[in-house]
């Protein structure tokens, strides 16, 4: 009993290997060099072996006992009927398909384990040839892509895209901009979303963040509505900066903010990824952009989210912002002194006959700080030469008052600066660990800032890895004394 058990694993698994091979082979029909999609060229028969049971019951047995050799693609049923099969305990037909390993009932006893075909027989089952019609429906965007593409290219096939909204993104390579548009086609083909394909043209623009780009399929319209962290944003996407790939980024950090508390300094804010989920979380935030089109969709995006009083917006010079803000959020605090908050929340009834919905109205006052917790500047490209300007930041936001005086100011504290930076490396070099990465950055914040920081007191989150020799990092550290009040 003990060797038939293990000698069953043996070839269960025997059976697995045989199948993940072998689905590497269902592939469409090649057509290699179509520049315009033809749809009805994509159609092909698959050849596969149902067997009919005498008795339906056994289907569902059999399936669990031998799933190594049930049909397993996705899209495609493993029990079908079989009307021209029926018996008279299966009055249906129904029957069970094998993998398609098995195309054909000339080949069961190659394909299948011993103990497969014993049950079989066991059951009374019998082998029917049968096939599938697979339509240009039933394939993915890689494997059509993988039939068209050159077949020198096909280890990169270009079917990966970043998503905003109904606008996909690309960046396709230089070898892959003739079949442009038959690659835009397929990729709104099979992502009912999309509606709208773009490919990148450029390089960022380092100004505003903002890269040419052209619309390969669909339609051309760059208005897109995205939903991130509960939050909805609109905007142009040809016209402002936006990265799908950093929504988890953004919700880490604003995880770490406190409610009520923290007032948040947005340096580089675009579009509000981060000042408007920090404001639906009542912190009070300043959140400013350089791009003109930036600030006008911040300002759509703090109506649209119904944050107005939390979220302060400007349109000015980063540099100058980090200056101007500590004051600016200093007088504001005194003039304002509170937020008034009010949400209106709609709950049932408990009362289930009563379909009607009860309105409750929550009404708040949360204080503004008069310090800010957190400075965030998202320019990984050049956000850390920034840091320089942190240098002397109360001396210059209260030039009339002394360090002691300006420590004894209500609510003063010291904010954390968290700056997002590319640490890029050369390929010809040996790929540096995370520790050696690490301490290059601490190395660059030291000179920057014009302080002996230590190695410890700085915090680096691996945020992501652009290419193989660009990963980005968030930097996050308390700014020192020594260097907020230097002169």
């Amino acid at each position: 009993m003990l060797f038939r058990a293990l000698r069953r694993k043996i070839e269960q698994k025997l059976g697995r290997i045989r199948m993940s091979t072998v689905s590497s082979e269902i592939l469409p029909p090649s057509n290699q060099g179509m520049k315009v999609l033809d749809r009805s060229l994509f159609h092909t028969r698959l050849p596969v072996v149902c067997v009919v049971f005498k008795e339906p019951k056994y289907i569902g047995q059999f399936a669990k006992n031998f799933k190594q050799d049930i049909l397993r693609l996705p899209g495609l049923p493993y029990a079908i009927s079989l009307p021209d099969h029926k018996t008279e305990q299966n009055r249906d037909g129904k029957s069970v398909v094998l993998d398609h390993r098995v195309k054909s009932t000339g080949c069961v006893e190659k394909e299948l384990s011993e103990a497969c075909l014993q049950t079989i027989k066991e059951w009374e089952g019998t082998f029917v040839d049968y096939s599938f019609d697979l339509d240009y429906e039933f394939w993915r965007a890689d494997q059509i892509l993988r039939s068209i593409l050159p077949a020198d290219s096909k280890e990169q096939i270009p079917s990966g895209f970043s998503k905003t909204g109904h606008l996909a993104h690309m960046n396709l390579r230089e070898e892959f901009k003739p079949y442009a548009s038959i690659i835009g086609q397929v990729i709104i083909d099979k992502n009912p979303s999309i509606k709208t394909v773009v490919d990148k043209l450029d390089t960022i623009d380092t100004t505003f963040r903002t890269f040419k780009m052209k619309v390969i399929a669909g339609e051309d319209n760059f208005m897109v509505e995205q939903l991130e962290n509960k939050c909805k944003f609109h905007f142009d996407f040809s016209k402002v900066y936006w990265n799908s790939r950093l929504s988890t980024e953004h919700e880490r950090l604003v995880g770490n903010f406190v409610s009520k508390t923290d007032a948040i300094c947005d340096v580089m804010g675009g579009v509000g990824p981060f000042a408007i989920p920090a404001a639906k979380k009542l912190c009070v935030t300043f959140a400013n952009d350089l791009n003109p089109e930036s600030y006008k969709y911040l300002k759509v995006n703090i109506q649209e989210n119904k944050v107005e009083g939390f979220v302060q917006p400007f349109n000015t010079d980063g540099k100058k912002f980090i200056w101007e803000a500590p004051r600016l959020l200093y007088e504001f605090s005194n003039k304002t002194k509170v937020i008034h908050r009010t949400e209106v929340k709609v709950s049932k009834t408990k009362d289930s006959s009563n379909k009607k919905h009860k309105k409750s109205v929550i009404t708040e006052d949360v204080t503004i700080p008069t310090f800010f917790a957190h400075y965030i500047m998202n320019l990984p490209d050049s956000a850390i030469t920034f840091l320089s300007d942190y240098v002397g930041l109360f001396t210059k936001a209260f030039p009339d008052l002394t360090q002691q005086q300006v420590e004894t100011l209500p609510g003063f504290r010291l904010p954390t600066i968290h700056v997002y930076h590319f640490e890029k490396f050369s390929p010809d070099e040996p790929e540096p660990s995370n520790v050696e990465l690490c301490h290059r950055m601490h190395a660059k914040v030291v000179k920057l800032i014009g302080f002996e920081i230590a190695f410890e007191e700085l915090e680096f989150h691996n945020v992501r890895a652009v290419s193989p020799t660009k990963p980005m990092y968030c930097i996050s550290f308390r700014l020192p004394s020594a260097v907020a009040f230097r002169r």
